[in-house]
């Protein structure tokens, strides 16, 4: 137990660290030269920094953070709280000292995306570890927690604020380059986070069901449930297969079935999360 806590510790440690280098990047390599807004708190940070340039991002990004951890402490838990600390000061320290210089890309809309890239995949990695950088990031996992809201949406429908605040105070073009950017951050944190562990869900029909439940059982090494039915056409009794599978498994699952029964009834749908210890998609904050 003790040696997969610390296992658990180093992997969130890793996560957190290449997740805020790899928004750092962004942020002072394409987003502050190019005069974009980021999202959540640290889109408000940079407007203020825009505002007022002698207040570094860096601090900005501390100081708003802090009535949310609250809220973290609150509704997930004291492990997560914990871990958020840690992940902002080290986004913030990446922020301060991660300095790549202009990434390059001139046209403004390539930037946008590049930018929205970087920052989903960073936010992602970051929210795959058992804490966050702060930010919408506590507020995305206290919805996804109570209510299955995918993080990457909740952070986009947030950011509509700061895309108001940045079409008065900076332009409207500004906002809407924010807003490409954002659209792309949110599609590539849906992705890290929730999309990499998708899993499938398998009915089968077959008069072979025992063997091919056998074969998830022992060669899949995945847990399956018979149901019983009837046919609606036939009134003669019927048993389907039903299990919960990683998308790798499924070109198994299907030399399985033909293996045994070719003329097989099978559907395979996607699931939206899967509780459970073994096969189960949530993350665990």
């Amino acid at each position: 137990m003790a040696m997969r806590q610390i296992g658990n510790g180093a992997l969130t440690l890793v996560l957190l660290c290449v997740g805020s280098l790899v928004t750092a990047i962004a942020v002072n390599g394409v987003l502050l030269p190019r005069g974009f807004l980021s999202g959540g708190f640290t889109g408000l940070a940079l407007l203020v920094h825009y505002l007022v340039p002698a207040w570094p991002v860096s601090l900005l990004y501390l100081l708003l953070n802090l009535p949310l951890y609250v809220l973290g402490w609150r509704f997930v838990g004291r492990r997560f709280f914990a871990w958020s600390v840690a992940g902002a000061l080290i986004l913030a320290a990446a922020l301060q000292w991660v300095q790549p210089g202009d990434l390059g890309v001139q046209d403004r809309i390539l930037a946008a995306l590049l930018a929205g890239i970087l920052v989903g995949g960073g936010t992602g990695l970051v929210l795959r570890s058992l804490g966050s950088s702060g930010g919408t990031d506590i507020l995305a996992v206290i919805l996804y927690k109570r209510f299955s809201l995918k993080p990457g949406s909740t952070v986009l429908g947030f950011n509509s604020m700061v895309l108001v605040g940045a079409a008065f105070l900076i332009s409207l073009e500004g906002a809407l380059y924010t807003l490409i950017y954002l659209f792309a951050s949110a599609k590539i944190t849906n992705l890290v986070v929730v999309g990499l562990s998708q899993r499938k869900a398998v009915f089968i029909i077959s008069t072979r069901w025992r063997e091919i439940a056998d074969g998830i059982l022992h060669r899949i090494h995945r847990g399956a449930t018979i149901l019983e039915g009837q046919g609606a056409y036939s009134g003669e009794p019927e048993h389907v297969v039903y299990a919960v599978i990683q998308f790798s498994e499924l070109p198994r699952i299907k030399e399985l079935v033909r293996l045994h029964d070719p003329n097989a009834f099978m559907v395979v749908t996607d699931t939206l999360e899967v509780m459970g210890r073994r096969i189960g998609n949530q993350p665990h904050w």
